[in-house]
């Protein structure tokens, strides 16, 4: 059985499991590392089952940490969205579960990290390539 990511065609697939209050990150079967370890970054605990024989799927997910509160977790899935979205992921995200403030917030600071860093390497970079430019011509 595939996962619910699997189901949907997303990258990412964030819901609440019903009748309880977990809050699940799924990616589909075979899913890169590289969007498994984004989301143990985003605050995600990882969850794996390996086969109990030597042949089988292992089926890997993620969910919000248990001792988080209900707000917490909807806080924790909408500041994940915007870094999953920057980095090429398709992400679904139901409105129950979708905090606009708390995305809001992450978008921002996902913008201000990406703005610092790409400032002052044109800055250094590009006067002395301009310089060069203008001595030759």
């Amino acid at each position: 059985m595939g996962s619910r990511a699997d189901d949907e065609g997303t990258d990412v697939e964030i819901y609440r499991k019903p009748l309880t209050d977990t809050v699940h990150a799924d990616t589909p079967t075979g899913a890169p590392e590289q969007l498994l370890a984004l989301l143990d970054q985003l605050g995600f605990e990882r969850n794996t089952v390996r086969p109990a024989g030597s042949s089988g799927p292992t089926y890997v997910w993620h969910e919000a940490p248990a001792h988080l509160g209900e707000e917490e977790k909807k806080q924790l899935a909408s500041r994940a969205v915007p870094a999953l979205l920057m980095a090429g992921y398709v992400v679904h995200i139901p409105d129950y579960l979708f905090d606009p403030v708390a995305y809001r917030s992450a978008a921002a600071q996902i913008s201000a990290q990406r703005a610092a860093p790409a400032a002052p390497a044109p800055a250094t970079g590009t006067p002395s390539r301009a310089r060069g430019s203008r001595r030759a011509g």
